[in-house]
């Protein structure tokens, strides 16, 4: 990277009272949580039947990992593209048996993920974790911690139970907080006869969850809401008013929204300063869904910026919990997360250097017009020569460099498999 170029922006960015220095310091220290389900199409390791539970990957690009050492090589070749600060997010189908064992889900142990520690530790990596309540023999008519069955429902408030277990542990080992975030894809293919039913014994299986006892400090519980799902298409138990609504009224409990879940008319970044509000912590999953929760890779585009914007502008850096949340088989997949969190970066990069306090000032002092021409004035500025400097600093590939080894390691590993 040519240095002048970024001292020339530097300059502009000055101008406007932008420290591009400080942003990339703060940026740096920004840990944003890397999902290891992109490597292996949602798969895990605790089962061979199909995916389910409203969820779906689709392509059959080659190169997928099925073992845990080859998830991890190819997450280690997918952060060396990445600049910037990373956790790790596990699903609890992650587990790793070995010696021929193997417990289901409502007696996993924080020894069944040591493994994963370990690769946390090597990369200085805190772990978020989630459990995993889809693809499973014991999903009962598509419904789980919601489902009347009460059978059903106790093996997976154990499970639940379980992994805050796990999550603490990780906590312990790691010295960074865990976020535990409770999803599921409990709801009805057509119209349902009872709507309340199932949001009562949701809300009554996550109080049961939340009563295992932990350290708030350490695990941070969310719950996510969803809005349908493949085969759940009229009615979901965990909406969005439903999980609100919970976090609200249980102390502890983040909400976490994943931009995919929502409406197509509904935005996330308008509701992150609404929810800041009212809550000291939320979570976020991002995505790009191009149709609801289709989990496409997330792109610099608008609505990824808008969401860094809402962040960044309202010091909430240090009160939302950032991941990554997409799984794309058509394409190669370490490069899906290459871009994704590349792009997420940006974002966040793009945000950090604008002069929020000018714009705020403009718009509360009724100046629209001159609003109107600085933000069209700022989508021209330099930005690109700020993220130039971002990567160097990092040690990371500038954008245009890191492909050639990504394809590499295709040809050399990937479609060895």
């Amino acid at each position: 990277m040519n240095q002048s170029r970024y001292e020339s922006a530097k300059e502009i960015y000055a101008a406007w009272g932008v420290d591009t220095d400080k942003a990339i310091e703060t940026l740096k220290k920004i840990p944003v949580s890397l999902h290891c389900w992109q490597g292996d199409d949602v798969t895990g390791f605790d089962h061979d039947g199909p995916l389910t539970g409203g969820i779906q990957t689709t392509g059959n690009y080659p190169g997928k990992a099925h073992t845990p050492q080859e998830l991890m090589d190819d997450m280690e070749m997918a952060m060396k593209m990445m600049p910037g600060t990373k956790k790790l997010n596990l699903h609890a189908c992650y587990a790793i048996f070995e010696d021929g064992e193997f417990v289901d889900r409502d007696k996993l142990e924080p020894k069944h993920f040591a493994k994963w520690v370990e690769f946390a530790k090597k990369h200085n990596m805190g772990i978020d974790f989630n459990p995993t309540f889809f693809s499973h023999e014991k999903v009962k008519d598509g419904l789980t911690l919601s489902s009347p069955d009460e059978e059903t429902r106790k093996f997976w408030i154990d499970h639940g139970r379980a992994c805050i277990r796990i999550s603490q542990y990780f906590a312990e080992e790691t010295g960074m907080p865990c976020v535990m975030n409770i999803w599921t894809g409990d709801g009805f293919k057509d119209i349902p006869a009872d709507r309340m039913g199932p949001r009562m014994r949701y809300k009554e299986s996550i109080e049961a969850i939340l009563a295992e006892p932990f350290d708030r400090n350490k695990v941070k519980p969310c719950v996510e809401s969803k809005v349908f799902g493949i085969g759940v298409e009229s009615y979901t138990a965990g909406s969005a008013e439903f999980s609100l609504s919970f976090a609200a009224t249980h102390e502890g409990c983040l909400p976490l929204m994943d931009n995919g879940h929502y409406h197509p008319t509904e935005v996330v970044s308008d509701k992150i300063p609404a929810l800041l509000c009212f809550y000291p912590e939320i979570a976020l999953h991002i995505t790009r869904p191009v149709r609801w929760d289709s989990d496409h890779v997330v792109l610099f585009d608008d609505e990824t910026k808008e969401m860094a914007k809402e962040i960044v502008r309202n010091d909430a850096l240090d009160r939302v919990y950032m991941a990554l949340d997409y799984f794309d088989a058509s394409i190669n997949r370490i490069s899906a997360w290459a871009v994704g969190f590349r792009s997420w970066q940006k974002a966040l990069l793009s945000a950090m250097i604008t002069p929020n306090a000018k714009l705020k000032a403009l718009q509360d002092e009724g100046r629209m017009t001159e609003l109107m021409v600085m933000q069209e004035t700022l989508k021209t500025a330099p930005f690109g020569d700020v993220w130039a400097e971002y990567c160097r600093q990092c040690g990371a590939p500038q954008d245009g460099e890191w492909l050639k080894d990504v394809l590499a390691y295709e040809e050399e590993v990937l479609l060895k498999r």
